[in-house]
């Protein structure tokens, strides 16, 4: 898609963003426009290798996509300024949570719109997204500003944003969490804390490793988890002691909170 590519905010998740599009080369740095009150380090980065950073649309027309990256309390108020600089079919990319399409389309005049719900690990280039779109050429204008920064996963239903946040959104602080309850539990059994924490650390190194190959995630279990084993032991451990529910649980609480707040 020709045109220039507006990002609308570069707070934690649009440097993410910003910093994966640099490192893949998705979007050329010339023919972006980042948009931010303040000076940040991806901005600056990417000013350096010829986008432009501004705090107004002075000057600026015919973008083609605008990713909207900002607080989604103020998006219509930030928006509000930069739609004259919209190409008329330009496409609006939304990685705010908890404000519809329809209500993005609204505001943004009809134009096609296209929701993601993205883990900073774009900056990475190893991320994942949830992708909701109201049309085809929403969905192809995701694929191609997010497509090498993550493994996009297109939803049937906007409503399922709520539980795909819970399971990929929210899922790597509850990863660490459990990462962290292994290291306190290593140490407890004698291990040096900080030998703990870098033998845990390391254990969710190897894990990603494992996830990279694509195989199946009963079968990346089974290749540790041999029958009797020691590995297996702890495993049915976890299982009698809940893991099931505790999972359960532990989306279905941010579901509800993800609900509350949009």
């Amino acid at each position: 898609m020709a045109g220039d590519v507006l990002l609308l905010g570069c707070g934690r998740l649009g440097s993410a963003i910003l910093e994966g599009w640099l490192l893949t080369e998705a979007l050329p740095p010339a023919r972006l426009v980042i948009a931010t009150p303040s000076s940040k380090p991806a901005a600056e980065a990417a000013r350096a290798l010829g986008a432009r950073v501004v705090t107004s649309p002075e000057g600026i027309e015919g973008l083609s996509r605008v990713v909207l990256a900002v607080k989604p309390g103020l998006w219509r108020q930030a928006l509000a300024p930069w739609l004259p600089a919209l190409a008329p079919d330009a496409v609006v990319l939304s990685v705010m949570a908890g404000v519809s399409g329809a209500d993005i389309a609204a505001g943004v005049e009809g134009r096609p719109v296209a929701r993601l719900m993205p883990t900073t690990a774009v900056a990475q280039a190893q991320g994942v997204a949830a992708l909701w779109a109201d049309s085809l050429e929403a969905a192809a204008a995701a694929q191609a500003a997010f497509g090498r920064l993550a493994d996009l996963v297109p939803l049937a239903d906007e409503t399922l944003f709520h539980a795909a946040t819970a399971v990929s959104g929210c899922a790597p602080a509850f990863i660490h969490a459990l990462v962290e309850a292994l290291a306190e539990a290593g140490a407890a059994e004698g291990l040096d804390p900080d030998a703990a924490a870098r033998l845990a650390r390391g254990a969710l190194r190897s894990a990603a490793a494992g996830e990279a190959t694509g195989a199946p995630l009963a079968a990346l279990i089974d290749r540790i988890a041999s029958p009797g084993g020691v590995t297996r032991a702890g495993l049915e451990a976890m299982r009698e002691a809940g893991l099931a529910p505790l999972a359960a649980a532990t989306v279905e609480a941010a579901i509800r909170r993800s609900r509350e707040l949009g």
